[in-house]
């Protein structure tokens, strides 16, 4: 996927490792980030871990209710089958057709000290980041675009092996712009996941990532979509399971 003007958009489409760098790191500093239990439908900002012990045996029931298969092939798959790159007219999601595109949206809904182009108060050219994936803050520039990237938590390429390509083009679009499956994050850690689920990839911030397998979770029940049974596993051992 091409870079856009305002911030580098990642294609998923690179091979991702296992959590091999995996190091801890904070929860966003300012107290922002919100725990995906309490955060259904994505609209708040951040990805807060998950500490407690009643908040992981939900998560781990969560987990729980995901359906499980193979990973099939990935044939026939382009960006293009889920509609163009963050499109404001993607039905069915919050935050569409509100005038401000998904990228945009995002970027508001999780940067703090935001800076808007001039005339605009949608597009951003500056803007402080708490990244959950890394445990840093990153200190964003336009100029420096590829510094963040959007992750889609569950990568549009492996819903494509679950299932997606069988899907209306109204589902993928809704899918692809969803503020549920989606994360502002350092540029390189989101580099690294690729197309990977779960079992081949995880945040190197490891106190995120109970919530990154909940919020994986939410996406997959939400759109009735399958995992496979490593990954399901993996997501249960994150949360205590």
């Amino acid at each position: 996927m091409a870079a856009a003007a305002v911030l580098l958009v990642s294609g998923c489409e690179g091979l991702g490792e296992a959590g091999s760098s995996a190091g801890s790191g904070p929860a966003a500093p300012d107290g922002r980030a919100t725990s995906p239990l309490k955060n259904p439908d994505g609209t708040e900002p951040g990805l807060a871990p998950v500490t407690t012990g009643a908040d992981r045996a939900a998560a781990r029931k969560l987990i729980g209710e995901l359906s499980t298969k193979g990973r099939g092939p990935r044939t026939g798959y382009d960006r293009d089958e889920f509609g163009y790159a963050w499109m404001d007219t993607a039905d069915g999601v919050p935050l569409a057709r509100n005038g401000c595109d998904t990228r945009n949206d995002l970027i508001r809904r999780d940067g703090r000290d935001l800076r808007f182009r001039a005339g605009s108060d949608c597009v951003v050219i500056a803007m402080t980041l708490d990244d959950p994936y890394t445990g840093t803050t990153i200190e964003w520039r336009k100029q420096q675009a590829a510094e963040v990237q959007i992750d889609h938590v569950v990568p549009l390429s492996y819903s494509w092996q679950m299932g997606s390509s069988r899907w209306s083009e109204g589902k993928r679009e809704q899918l692809a712009n969803d503020v549920l499956n989606l994360i502002p994050v350092e540029g390189r850690a989101n580099s690294a996941k690729g197309d990977s689920g779960p079992a081949s990839w995880l945040p190197p911030n490891k106190q995120v990532r109970c919530a990154y397998a909940v919020r994986f979770a939410q996406v997959a029940i939400k759109y009735r979509m399958p995992v496979t049974a490593p990954d399901k596993q993996m997501m249960l051992r994150q949360c205590g399971g």
